[in-house]
């Protein structure tokens, strides 16, 4: 342990300080394709009774018209953000009729690209932003790989934390700044150790083999309908999701915040052939919103973001670039196809745990060759982390992925003991126990007990995933909500259909108006 997250523990360890660790503030979303009873993709539009994906709060579409997000508020515990999560879940369920919510992360049998709905948003300015974005996906990326599901996990520490680190530390930045390097230092020290989580977490090591329509690869053959690699922990985050050749020469290593948004500003305003070949409209219809490496920020995929919550009609970067990083959300993680939320509390006070760590232990800057063995470690663990004797790079040495893992679950135990002494119960060191036992037999990785299901039981990846979206169906739909909160969600339903048509009636000039207008308001951000 450096001497420096020794000071920092002991700093917050003192009885005036130590209920700052119980002011953690936490929020998911969870995604999850509508699929029929066979498992195939639905291709009804987004049930009316959930309410506008527009304006609903809780309830709205990612990419699809299919892909629902469900998202949270945020709590103190975690307990309660799941507990809210799972309330959304039970309404929804009880919504669906027939169709089910699709257990893990990576699609079943999906139709043809042609017949993959893009999720629609009504006929107001914004909702048509919105389609037409997702539109530009579709001509640069496909369809298919934006039906990939995930869970999104949101984490802050109490505003009152940093100004104590800064002062104590004679730092002479302001507080915003100081703030946003150590969040900046957090993400640094994500990419220095996320392959750990794809290892603990990974839970999509198989999928449907109609899913790569067609495309060489290097998968092997389970069954005559699923393909997997042996050892893998998360086909998801491997390059069979996301690829872009446009985004490759985006590669930010947050060595500070500045420079992370003026990657993305650049992007977001910066011609790329291949997309000014395409066009932004064909036949006087949208076809993208622009022809840059990104169109909005929010089209560059990592695996942890910064994040500010905007205010009204202001854009992510602005946020940030106004008032700095305001909380961490991170985009890696698996659905858990055994969960019925797709996470539980143990995984979540386990990341708790790690994202503080991060956030105290030192960070240097990512330089000399990390950033890119930092990639390098994080492919090799997400396609072959569970191999016999992996080896990881650490500095100028290989080392094997489990004596790596071993030690950074050493260096997290005196921050699980903190927050346990916090919260007054030994849970987040339980949590870690958890995860050593994976360390010990990989076979209770969630990656690993994916395969054994599909082997004991004969099953291809779509029949399993099939079973396991009836089993959770099953269980919400035996534990209905309480009348009172069944009416809550149905008048927010209502409420969220009345602020989509109020917006639609506000248009008040063309869309291209609006669009430029949006492009502009970026554009012309200094730096």
């Amino acid at each position: 342990m450096s001497d420096l997250l020794t000071r920092r523990l002991a700093l917050l360890g003192e009885p005036v300080h130590l209920p700052l660790l119980t002011q953690t503030l936490h929020g998911i979303e969870r995604e999850g394709l509508r699929v029929d009873t066979r498992g195939h993709l639905a291709q009804t539009p987004h049930p009316a009774a959930l309410g506008s994906a527009l304006t609903h709060a809780q309830i709205t579409t990612d990419y699809s018209e299919a892909l629902l997000e469900f998202i949270t508020g945020t709590a103190n515990d975690p307990a309660d953000t799941l507990q809210e999560l799972e309330t959304i879940h039970r309404f929804t369920s009880s919504q669906l009729g027939d169709e089910l919510l699709w257990s893990p992360s990576m699609p079943g049998p999906l139709p043809d690209e042609a017949d993959i709905p893009i999720a629609r948003y009504g006929s107001s300015h914004v909702g048509q932003l919105k389609y037409v974005y997702r539109k530009g996906l579709a001509v640069r990326y496909g369809k298919t790989m934006q039906c990939i599901a995930g869970i999104h996990y949101n984490f802050s520490l109490p505003e009152a934390l940093w100004p104590l680190l800064k002062a104590v530390e004679g730092d002479s930045r302001s507080d915003q700044d100081y703030q946003s390097a150590r969040y900046i230092g957090l993400i640094r020290n994500f990419r220095r150790y996320s392959w750990l989580l794809m290892y603990l977490f990974g839970a999509s090591p198989a999928l449907d083999a109609s899913f790569l329509r067609g495309r060489s690869h290097q998968l092997q053959q389970l069954d005559a309908d699923t393909l997997y690699l042996p050892w893998a922990t998360s086909l998801r985050m491997s390059d069979l999701g996301y690829q872009s050749n446009a985004q490759a020469s985006l590669t930010p290593c947050y060595n500070d915040l500045s420079s992370y948004t003026e990657s993305l500003r650049t992007a977001v305003s910066t011609p790329y052939p291949a997309y000014e070949a395409i066009g932004t409209k064909q036949n006087g219809e949208w076809l993208q919103l622009n022809t840059n490496v990104l169109q909005i920020e929010n089209e560059y995929y990592s695996n942890i973001r910064p994040k500010r919550v905007a205010r009204s009609g202001e854009r992510p970067l602005q946020a940030l670039l106004a008032r700095g990083i305001q909380y961490v959300e991170v985009r890696c993680l698996d659905i858990n196809p055994f969960l019925a939320l797709g996470i539980d509390l143990t995984e979540a006070r386990f990341l708790d745990t790690f994202l503080l760590y991060c956030a105290l232990q030192d960070s240097p800057l990512l330089a000399d060759g990390e950033c890119q063995r930092c990639t390098s470690n994080f492919l090799k663990t997400v396609k072959e982390g569970r191999r016999p004797q992996l080896h990881l790079q650490r500095g100028e040495e290989q080392v094997p992925l489990t004596r790596w893992a071993a030690e950074l679950l050493d260096a997290l135990e005196p921050v699980a003991r903190l927050l346990d002494q916090a919260h007054g119960e030994p849970v987040h060191q339980a949590a870690l126990q958890a995860q050593r036992a994976k360390v010990d037999n990989v076979e209770l990785t969630p990656s690993a007990q994916v395969l054994a299901s599909l082997r004991e039981r004969g099953e291809s990846y779509t029949a399993f995933a099939l079973r396991q979206s009836r089993e959770h169906a099953r269980y919400f739909r035996a534990h209905p909500l309480e009348a009172s909160e069944q009416q809550q969600f149905e008048a927010l339903a209502r409420r969220s259909l009345d602020e989509q048509a109020q917006l639609e009636r506000e248009n008040d000039n063309d869309f291209d108006a609006y669009v430029a207008a949006y492009q502009a308001s970026l554009l012309n951000l200094a730096v």
